[in-house]
């Protein structure tokens, strides 16, 4: 993901703290943990050719990636389904690879229908859209709606319109770039979501950290992290996040989806080891923790 991407050499002088809570949370969330939350961690993609012999075997084939990648994550952020829209029998084999597995795919939304023209009669599209995701079957996690940079509050009559026309049995979660939404529409924008039931993305990425925005709208939390090839910064930053989702669990979040990005997506397993053992530790959870094959597993984080 190169969202947000800046100079390596300025990632220094970056504030990367998280905002406070904000006073919505407090709505959503009831205050008290409940008895099971869960915490759904992964990567956007299981198709990277430069995992074979780090997070998958030396010699892997590209059409055993996933079987792999299930062996290490409990969820993927599927961005598969933002490019093409898959029918129902290329999505059974993929959720048969997750058969008798807590595992959730969570995809993403049709470009055709976020990205080219308006939202309106997008309705063949969508419906398309579903036709093939609902063959996951209980290993559909929450959909996510990204709309893009210059998708501004001066459409927001068309994005929630469209959000209203969607199904009422599925999780879904919106993320918006635009920087109006965070300034002069942010109260509009969280308050509509919270009164209809749809979860807002946060993306903590270097350069617009206005995406970190911390508004929970329904009692699960969808959160894209965008690191830098493991500067020194995404130690910290996960450190804080850990913290802050220890926080959420203590006040009720019911789901936490985590998903690990970074430039190069080379690095990101590395990263989520840390951020596995992290939570783990300091939240009470027993996360799958991924099994690097380098040599340098040992030694990355010391």
């Amino acid at each position: 993901m190169d969202f947000g991407r800046i100079d390596e050499n300025k990632l220094n002088s970056i504030d990367f703290s998280l905002p406070a809570e904000p006073e919505r949370n407090k709505k959503v969330l009831k205050g008290k943990p409940i008895k099971e939350p869960k915490l759904y961690l992964g990567c956007a993609k299981w198709g990277r050719p430069e995992w074979v012999g780090t997070l998958y075997p030396p010699k892997t084939k590209e059409k055993d990636f996933l079987q792999h990648y299930i062996q290490h994550y409990n969820s993927i952020e599927l961005n598969a389904t933002h490019y093409r829209i898959w029918g129902e029998a290329g999505i059974k084999k993929w959720a048969d690879k997750a058969k008798g597995l807590d595992f959730k795919f969570c995809p993403k939304m049709y470009q055709g229908v976020t990205h080219r023209g308006s939202l309106a009669g997008k309705e063949f599209l969508t419906n398309e859209f579903f036709r093939g995701i609902v063959a996951f079957k209980e290993h559909l996690g929450p959909v996510f709606i990204q709309v893009s940079d210059s998708f501004s509050p001066k459409r927001k009559e068309e994005l929630f319109n469209y959000l209203l026309s969607l199904p009422k049995d599925i999780d879904f979660f919106l993320e918006v770039r635009h920087p109006d939404w965070f300034t002069k529409y942010n109260e509009e924008l969280f308050s509509f979501l919270q009164q209809n039931n749809i979860g807002a993305v946060i993306t903590d990425t270097a350069g617009r950290r206005d995406c970190a925005h911390m508004n929970i709208t329904i009692p699960k939390v969808f959160i894209r992290y965008v690191g830098n090839s493991l500067h020194k910064s995404d130690f910290s930053r996960c450190d804080v996040w850990v913290q802050r989702i220890k926080f959420w669990i203590g006040k009720g979040i019911q789901e936490v989806y985590f998903f690990m990005h970074m430039h190069d997506e080379a690095t990101s397993p590395e990263l989520t080891v840390y951020l596995v053992d992290k939570l783990n530790k300091e939240c009470g959870l027993q996360l799958i923790k991924p099994k690097l094959n380098n040599e340098n597993e040992g030694t990355l984080f010391g």
